[in-house]
């Protein structure tokens, strides 16, 4: 009887080792077909998700219902799974260099676990040749096994997206890899389980590994060349989401627009791959000099509001700037390498009084993480410039006259991100990228 049998008689179990954005839904996708054992080292959110809480704030309680799951935080449970899937976060240290602290820790917890015909399968996104060069080794090490003898091991990279409801795990073609066709095809199978859209089978670990990491690197590079072009039409005196609206009426021109890149996926995974191709002996000018534009975006924001500021009169020393959003994207509580401080930080340089108000991040998260306490309720009248960082759904009924409530005279400074509000705003200054 084959391993994938023995999951749908219940014979086996799955386990998949943590669950955050990423970790969580597959639990919950696969626990409604087989038995899991879904393993997070946090043991306040296991609580939570015993309760049928996400402690992301991405599912409903629902979503728990009809799930065959056992959540621990005790890795001892580990034991008692023979297909296990590795999806913990793959962050950068402050070098911009890829942390391997999570996946390493993770892979020695299910090594301890690791038993004679196991598999072991990572979705975290990583360099090509991570999984077999840096993570294999620490099996090995820990359990005892010989790989490919004893136990087998996969990749099949995480394409979830927070906040999309549409495109989902179920709804996303899967990439995956096993270490030999045997494997292949056995996680694919498996996979097959939970995603109707189906899987496509890589030639190769690394192939999977390679084809994750260029998604985001793409996305960097083309928001980088918009961005770039942003702060060229700026200057020009025409704006960037008129010329991108005229260049989107040619069929072939990709849809991009300026913004602040940060998250957990699209500002990191790049740095994962320039630091790869340095260790070959190879300078990625193109990947770089996009991350340098999108890392320098959150600065070229505050230094442009105070521009606009100076311009209506106003003295940095004496004012004070409303900051709407912080989290790294619309409508989730996420906020993982938030570009949004950036700007925070500029304002603050020129010794500008900042208020931070999001109604979606937690404000202890926002405590713990950035040392910034977010206000409850904006001042009324108490502003002389409003940035609209992050176009949650709250704001995005916002009319001019809103905006005025908030500021301290006619000479208040609106920043509009996103261009959400262009071509509606008349009396105060605007501006937007």
């Amino acid at each position: 009887m084959t391993l994938f049998d023995r999951l749908m008689k219940k014979e086996a179990t799955m386990s998949v080792v943590g669950l955050g954005y990423v970790g969580l839904p597959i639990a919950l996708a696969f626990a409604k077909h087989i038995r899991v054992i879904g393993f997070d080292i946090n043991a306040e959110r296991i609580e939570l998700m015993k309760q049928h809480v996400d402690p992301s704030d991405e599912l409903e309680a629902k979503d728990f219902d009809g799930c065959d799951i056992t959540f621990t935080s005790n890795p001892e449970d580990l034991k008692g799974a023979q297909f296990h899937i590795v999806a913990v976060p793959t962050p950068i240290n402050p070098s911009n260099q890829p942390d391997l602290t999570p996946l390493l820790g993770a892979s020695r917890s299910v090594g301890t676990a690791l038993k004679k015909g196991d598999y072991v399968v990572y979705e975290s996104t990583v360099y090509p040749g991570c999984t077999e060069d840096d993570c294999v080794p620490v099996l090995e090490a820990i359990s005892g096994l010989k790989f490919g003898d004893d136990f087998k091991v996969g990749y099949s990279p995480e394409r979830i997206n927070p906040g999309d409801r549409v495109n989902t795990l179920e709804t996303i073609v899967k990439v995956v890899a096993g270490s030999d066709q045997e494997s292949t095809n056995l996680i694919a199978k498996i996979y097959d389980l939970v995603v109707s859209a189906g899987t496509h089978r890589a030639s190769s670990i690394k192939v999977a590994e390679a084809s994750k990491i260029i998604e985001n690197t793409q996305r960097d590079v083309n928001i980088a060349l918009i961005n770039e072009l942003s702060i060229i039409f700026d200057r020009i005196g025409i704006n960037t989401y008129e010329v991108l609206e005229a260049a989107g009426t040619k069929w072939n021109f990709l849809k991009f627009s300026p913004g602040l890149v940060g998250g957990h996926c699209i500002g990191i995974d790049p740095y994962y791959l320039t630091w790869k191709s340095n260790k070959l002996g190879y300078h990625a000018r193109v990947i770089n000099s996009g991350r340098y534009v999108n890392d320098a975006m959150g600065a070229h924001v505050g230094k442009q509001t105070v521009k606009r500021m100076l311009e209506q009169g106003k003295n940095p020393l004496d004012s004070r700037v409303l900051v709407m959003g912080l989290t790294f994207k619309e409508d989730v509580a996420d906020i993982r390498n938030t570009k949004v401080v950036d700007v925070i930080k500029e304002l603050e340089s020129f010794n500008i009084a900042v208020d931070v108000v999001d109604p979606m991040a937690s404000p202890e998260e926002v405590r713990r993480e950035y040392d910034l306490d977010l206000v409850a309720t904006p001042k009324p009248n108490g502003y002389d410039a409003v940035i609209v960082a992050v176009n949650h759904k709250p704001y995005r009924d916002f009319q001019e006259v809103d905006f005025e409530s908030l500021m301290r005279d006619d000479k208040g400074v609106l920043v509009d991100l996103k261009g959400l509000f262009r071509n509606h705003i008349e009396r105060l200054a605007y501006w937007s990228l």
